[in-house]
């Protein structure tokens, strides 16, 4: 039974994720709360996943033509040297703290969304 619900909850944060959503948005709260699994290892698994759908959408819009070279590296340099900033801070702070700001963040995040739909529909 378990293992039917890893593969759920990978196919539909996958689903999400190749939407635009973001599949973390779904997949860490399942695994947290469904699961029981600790904050930072369900953020670890999250960021396997994207990995792997991050590679897969690199090909296909570089494939289609959509990627622009010019100016790339710094791109490249400023994710590497904040990602590597986060994950040393990330492994010093509690689970209880990254749960805490995760959720902040999905607040946050829902209520940009909420609002991005009353400025399109005023009604």
């Amino acid at each position: 039974m378990i293992i039917f619900l890893y593969l759920l909850f990978g196919f539909l944060s996958g689903i999400l994720g190749g939407m635009g959503m973001g599949g973390g948005t779904l997949l860490i709260p399942f695994l947290t709360i469904f699961l029981g699994l600790d904050q930072k290892l369900s953020q670890g698994i999250n960021l396997v996943a994207f990995l792997v759908m991050a590679l897969i959408s690199l090909c296909i819009h570089f494939k289609n033509g959509y990627i622009k070279t010019k100016g790339i590296f710094y791109i490249i340099l400023s994710g590497v040297i904040f990602s590597i900033g986060g994950a040393f801070v990330a492994s010093y702070l509690p689970s209880k703290i990254l749960k805490i700001c995760f959720g902040t963040f999905l607040c946050l995040l829902a209520v940009i969304e909420i609002v991005k739909v009353f400025k399109k529909n005023p009604k």
